[in-house]
């Protein structure tokens, strides 16, 4: 891996560690997190984006998105963005998976326009070969994520994830679903992305309204998925993404 994904492993792992020791239910997020860090640090070694260091560098700008709520959270509840004040603050006796869902979305959502936007500058959204790559790497980052959701269905499992019978039948349909909320989430984190870059071009309020906009329409959806109820159905009805209008 790069210096960049190693140094960023690294921090994963310091960070883990007491959250483990204190059965903090933020360890299951951050543990899916390190563990696909570390397959997409293995993805950029191998030749499978085409811009490898603009991977690396976006990749480890967009992680620490997440890792400073999450350092915001430990020194004061009320400290993180909303959406992901409210996945932190989720009841700790929740599965394991409803935690990993609850970060994914916030992360997803609100962190991800705001780093694609930060790595590219208003002249890469009017290049459109530029873009494009841009675009293409973005679209490949679900393939990796694709190809760990057996895997990390597994070790929530072990980690104390609930399955029953059904869920067990059910399995290969909700890996499936995960792969498309995925893809529809990142189309709508793409659109958002050229959202905000316009907004950033019309002066230095826009910007932030719109940022204050799209933390309430994330916010929104991960209080929704806190509801009770079949939160895979309301998936399926609602979509995992949120689209700024």
């Amino acid at each position: 891996m790069g210096a960049g994904v190693d140094a960023l492993v690294a921090r994963m792992t310091g960070l883990l560690a007491p959250l483990e020791a204190g059965g903090d239910p933020a360890r299951f997020f951050l543990g899916t997190y390190l563990r696909t860090t570390v397959a997409v640090g293995a993805a950029i070694d191998g030749g499978g984006f085409e811009e490898p260091a603009w991977v690396e560098e976006w990749d480890v700008d967009f992680a620490c998105r997440y890792l400073d709520a999450l350092a915001a959270h430990r020194r004061d509840p009320a400290g993180p963005p909303r959406p992901w004040r409210l996945a932190f603050g989720a009841r700790p006796d929740l599965p394991p998976e409803a935690h990993v869902l609850l970060g994914m979305n916030a992360h997803i959502n609100f962190d991800l326009p705001q780093s694609l936007v930060a790595m590219i500058p208003p002249e890469g959204f009017d290049d459109s070969e530029l873009l494009d790559r841009r675009r293409r790497d973005h679209e490949r980052i679900d393939r990796v994520l694709a190809a760990r959701v057996a895997a990390e269905d597994v070790e929530l499992h072990r980690a104390g994830g609930r399955r029953t019978v059904l869920d067990r039948v059910l399995a290969p349909a909700n890996r499936t679903a995960s792969q498309v909320f995925l893809r529809e989430s990142r189309r709508k984190v793409w659109a958002n992305a050229a959202q905000l870059d316009v907004a950033r071009r019309r002066g230095p309020g826009s910007y932030p309204r719109r940022v204050a906009q799209l933390e309430a329409a994330a916010a929104a959806r991960v209080d929704d998925l806190l509801r009770p109820g079949p939160v895979l159905l309301r998936l399926a009805v609602r979509g995992f993404g949120v689209s700024l209008t």
